[in-house]
């Protein structure tokens, strides 16, 4: 007898968002193969605070973790002073990435500190600035003058198989051609940050209920008012058993406040 698939619609705020992807990280094969006996480092980002958190929550370290200030560059509303490249004008208080070798936490050490020790099956995880959600494909918006972590990053991605995996919120979807955008974007002629379309496994909200529960969601609306903007409707599909468990998480995030720099 053909198993009947049913279809619900769930709502999710970017921060709910955050929460899950990084929740389903946790289930990931390749960092739950890494976790215990290889390297992974979290390169600081809003969203892969939510992700630290949660790893580190899971090997019993999350103790002096705060996402509050991880991340280099960040977009904020235009009360607030940031420099050209979004970068806070005191980074006396940034952490450091999250560089887990074997299952422990190297406090205060970086991509820059790891990079050159890293080999294939290690897993390096960025956040990302743009997602072509229909290609699954992302990009990172570049401020420094060497292109920042994402070049350090490749060079043990391309040079040595480390996996690179790209979580990265529904809210950041664009319907552009990223290489397109690219080419206009990192023109001489034009200003303002540069950008680079990266291979990489993109993990969003999408990808995150398919890992937790097996279920298969889709973006189908999106928008509200009263801080429910950048909100977004995904109607799942599935097993009676698989919607149930894809509620209960959903329920369990639902609530999950905006992120807060102080």
């Amino acid at each position: 007898m053909q198993t009947k698939t049913i279809t619900k619609q769930i709502l999710l705020l970017p921060a709910a968002g955050k929460r899950l992807i990084a929740k389903s990280l946790l289930v990931h094969p390749s960092i739950d193969k890494a976790l215990n006996n290889k390297t992974i480092v979290i390169i600081a980002g809003t969203t892969n605070g939510y992700v630290a958190e949660e790893i580190l929550k899971k090997i019993g370290q999350s103790s002096g973790f705060s996402r509050k200030r991880f991340f280099r560059g960040i977009t904020l509303p235009p009360e607030y002073k940031t420099t050209k490249t979004g970068r806070m004008p005191d980074e006396r208080q940034f952490p450091g990435d999250v560089v887990i070798v074997k299952g422990k936490w190297q406090k205060g050490k970086t991509i820059f500190d790891i990079i050159e020790s890293l080999e294939k099956d290690d897993v390096i995880i960025k956040g990302a600035n743009a997602l072509d959600l229909l290609n699954k494909q992302a990009a990172i918006y570049i401020g420094h003058p060497r292109a920042g972590t994402i070049n350090v990053a490749l060079q043990a991605v391309l040079g040595r198989r480390v996996q690179l995996i790209l979580p990265v919120g529904l809210e950041k979807r664009i319907s552009g051609d990223l290489n397109c955008i690219a080419r206009k974007l990192n023109d001489s002629n034009a200003s303002g940050p540069c950008f680079l379309q990266v291979n990489g496994q993109v993990i969003s909200e999408i990808d995150a209920i398919k890992l937790l529960t097996g279920a298969d969601a889709e973006l189908v609306a999106g928008g509200g008012v009263c801080g429910a903007e950048g909100s977004y409707w995904i109607a799942i599909s599935g097993t009676k058993e698989k919607i149930e468990k894809t509620e209960e998480i959903i329920k369990s995030i639902s609530a999950e406040p905006g992120f807060e720099l102080y």
